[in-house]
């Protein structure tokens, strides 16, 4: 019974032991790669547990690209794992850009992945090229018509330029600058729709692909249609905006008149006031000359006889300016 105890104990610790053994060493993986053609040894699969490195992410990839007869080291494969890159994408772009005669270098190939770019897409699209579509550029011609252009640019990546070399936003944002510009120099927008690739013409004179990522292959006029006249528009806006500063050149002049008239009334007010209160004094100064001896009897008679004449005349003026009857005033 003791010995059965025994044996049961034994078996266990050996499967345990084997367990821990087949999930550190990776033997199947090593078995794949030997079977492949894939010289490593399986001291080289522990040393890479103990780097933190997964095996099967290095010897999957290192056993496609010798099928495909590509020169890479496991090193090389294992530093750019480290490094944080795409292994599995890395290879497949290389074994890619030999299929298609395209010079590809694990080095670049690596540093490309490692600048954030896809380098297996970047291989496809240097093979088969692609197409971006702008949208839609307004630009206006001398004549004040608004022309809107939709453009398709045809791109190949340039692989040699894919690492610090400018994106396809960049080939949009120069496309329609090239589009404005041409637009804009041109007389006339039925110049433009009669020789729409007069656009193309000159915006691949340009040389738009310098330091970016990609090579112009063609751009081509999707669509050309007819806008508002923005001229007349302008035109019309700076006529409004003449016309009411005038308004308020006018408005400030009639608040200068209306203060100025309100000024002069004030002032003739104060005069009548002064003139009033002139005459209120005149015959307290009569009186008092009269008690001095300074204005003699006379003298005030033919003062009231100047009056009394001076009435009179005032009233006759009155009478003479009044219509008669049966005539009109």
């Amino acid at each position: 019974m003791d010995s059965m105890v025994y044996f049961l104990l034994l078996a266990a610790i050996v499967i345990i032991a084997l367990s821990v053994f087949f999930s550190f060493v990776p033997v199947m993986l090593w078995v794949s790669a030997l079977a492949s053609g894939v010289r490593i040894g399986i001291i080289t699969l522990v040393a890479m547990r103990l780097r933190r490195v997964i095996p099967s992410r290095i010897v999957n990839p290192m056993i496609k690209a010798t099928k495909a007869g590509l020169d890479v080291t496991i090193n090389q494969l294992e530093s750019h794992f480290l490094a944080g890159g795409n292994v599995d994408r890395v290879v497949n772009a290389l074994i890619a850009a030999h299929r298609a005669n395209i010079h590809l270098e694990f080095e670049r190939a690596a540093a490309i992945d490692l600048a954030g770019r896809d380098v297996l897409q970047a291989v496809q699209m240097s093979v088969n090229p692609r197409v971006i579509e702008t949208p839609v550029v307004s630009a206006v011609a001398k004549n004040g018509i608004e022309v809107k252009v939709i453009a398709r640019v045809t791109v190949r990546a340039n692989i040699d330029r894919l690492v610090g070399g400018a994106g396809e936003e960049t080939i949009i944002a120069r496309v329609g600058e090239g589009i404005v510009t041409t637009v804009g120099s041109s007389d006339s927008h039925k110049d433009v729709l009669e020789n729409p690739d007069k656009i193309s013409r000159t915006v691949l004179g340009k040389g738009l692909d310098a330091g970016t990522a990609f090579e112009i292959l063609s751009i081509d006029i999707a669509d050309v249609d007819v806008g508002k006249n923005i001229g007349a528009h302008l035109q019309t806006e700076q006529a409004e905006a003449d016309k009411r500063i005038a308004q308020a050149k006018a408005e400030e002049r009639r608040a200068m008149a209306v203060a100025q008239e309100q000024e002069m009334k004030a002032r003739v007010i104060e005069m009548k006031a002064k003139v009033v209160e002139a005459e209120s004094e005149v015959p307290q100064a009569m009186a008092e000359a009269l008690r001095e001896g300074k204005l003699g009897v006379m003298d005030y008679m033919n003062l009231k006889n100047i009056d009394a004449d001076t009435q009179m005349r005032s009233s006759l003026g009155k009478m003479s300016g009044q219509p008669k009857d049966g005539e009109e005033a």
